[in-house]
């Protein structure tokens, strides 16, 4: 599927993201890396009394394996890495609002209370001795909001930034300003630990700075 991308650098890794998220692509960027963007499709739903960390984990490697079956080549060195972020309160999944209702509903929860955002990460490719393997890893950070009122909410509502987002807002964007203290990476409630892909990476036998441009 992907003849002729190693020209000039016939044995150059290619990491490949099965996701269409802009800011998952923005956080690899900012680590001189372009990956090749080839967004998964896959049901998310839940399953029943399905954990968090479980959901993240089965949804990152469900990604990131509906991807390899469709370009990974053995005799190459692709990498595909899969990702899955959601919002955790009161044992509650926050995942992207359908609604503005769901937007409001899910910002009440979270005002002037801490939630948990957690991310899995999962890579398809080749460990050391050339087997094609999955590896797959979760992130977890802390983060406390300020207490909001309703008109604090509307206004982001109308802002449109909500949407989209796991938990209805982003800590990169305007949501940011909700936020007291986090306990973890930055990066991870943006949506991708990029240390967290490192170690996973590392069990392949690869690490990101292999994928520098």
């Amino acid at each position: 599927m992907w003849a002729g991308r190693h020209e000039g650098a016939e044995h150059a890794p290619m990491l490949v993201l099965a996701s269409s998220s802009p800011r998952r692509t923005e956080l690899l960027s900012s680590v001189g890396i372009e990956p090749v963007v080839t967004p998964a499709d896959i049901d998310e739903t839940p399953h029943p009394s399905e954990a968090a960390t479980d959901l993240v984990r089965r949804l990152a490697t469900a990604k990131a394996e509906a991807v390899a079956a469709t370009c990974i080549d053995d005799t190459e060195p692709t990498y595909v890495l899969g990702a899955d972020t959601v919002v955790t309160v009161d044992n509650e999944i926050l995942g992207k609002p359908v609604d503005g209702d769901d937007v409001r509903r899910a910002l009440s929860l979270l005002s002037g209370r801490r939630h948990e955002v957690m991310t899995g990460v999962a890579v398809v490719g080749h460990d050391p001795s050339g087997h094609r393997t999955t590896h797959a890893a979760v992130a977890t950070t802390s983060v406390e909001f300020k207490q909001l009122d309703e008109a604090e909410i509307e206004a982001y509502l109308a802002s449109g930034e909500p949407m989209g987002k796991a938990g209805s807002y982003a800590i990169q964007g305007r949501g940011g300003l909700f936020v007291r203290r986090i306990d973890g990476t930055h990066d991870n409630v943006v949506g991708l630990p990029l240390a967290v892909v490192d170690d996973v990476l590392a069990l392949h036998g690869r690490r990101l700075r292999d994928f520098s441009q």
